[in-house]
């Protein structure tokens, strides 16, 4: 079933498209992959999704529903989370209050108490127990990664988008951030995300959908993808 999709979705800026007429869908269960170089419109296509931006044209349906046009906050509420390209932590918070805003802001109406202890389940579930208490300057940037998942986490997603989230990580910190995606699906979690860490996009994903220019250029499996002469031409040729 397709928990997700777009339509012929436009967005420019100036007289640039960064998106331009792009089609996907994205199944429940399933972690889709967006690759394509350095502004490709990945992270434009997040923002039409999340709601950050209104695209100019198309259509995007979450559960059946239109949701584009609508504001970022009523899209959270519906079950649709994500993350930055750069972190967006509260630097003025710890890292257990960063996790309570998600879960305070998924659930407007809960109680302090059910919220706090979404929040203890979450932090135990990525493995910040320990680190509850840290300023968020005083953790490394694979902890203030883990700190926005959290949060998106907390605000009980059905669909979690991650955008670039092994960025800047060292292998084993790729590892560890790979499990952890492993284990979020494993709670049923569809997933979408934008990496450049090709080890984890070819042995995670599903399927891989690639931008160029802002229009889509290639869909498939992690195998089709990988053979394709023209993802080989305009980005796997760099990595």
């Amino acid at each position: 079933m397709r928990i997700l999709q777009g339509e012929g979705l436009v967005k420019a800026f100036g007289g640039r498209r960064a998106v331009d007429n792009v089609s996907f869908h994205v199944a429940q269960g399933e972690i889709l992959g967006l690759i394509g170089p350095n502004g490709a419109g990945k992270t434009t296509l997040f923002n039409l999704i999340s709601g950050a931006l209104e695209a100019d044209g198309g259509v995007i349906t979450y559960k059946g529903k239109k949701i584009s046009g609508m504001k970022p906050y009523r899209i959270c509420r519906m079950g649709l989370a994500r993350t930055f390209q750069k972190a967006k932590n509260f630097p003025g918070m710890n890292v257990y209050q960063n996790v309570l805003m998600g879960a305070m802001y998924g659930k407007p109406g809960q109680s302090a108490e059910a919220a706090a202890r979404d929040t203890e389940e979450v932090l135990a579930f990525v493995g910040l127990t320990g680190m509850r208490g840290r300023a968020l300057q005083d953790i490394p940037l694979a902890l203030q990664k883990r700190v926005e998942v959290a949060r998106a986490l907390a605000t009980k997603p059905d669909v979690l988008m991650l955008d670039e989230v092994m960025a800047g990580l060292n292998p084993a910190e790729v590892s560890e951030a790979m499990a952890l995606i492993e284990s979020i699906r494993a709670k049923g979690v569809t997933i979408v995300m934008i990496e450049h860490v090709m080890k984890a996009i070819m042995s995670m994903c599903d399927r891989i959908d690639v931008l160029h220019h802002g229009q889509l250029i290639a869909e498939g499996t992690p195998q089709e993808i990988s053979s394709s002469r023209t993802v080989i031409e305009v980005y796997l040729g760099e990595c």
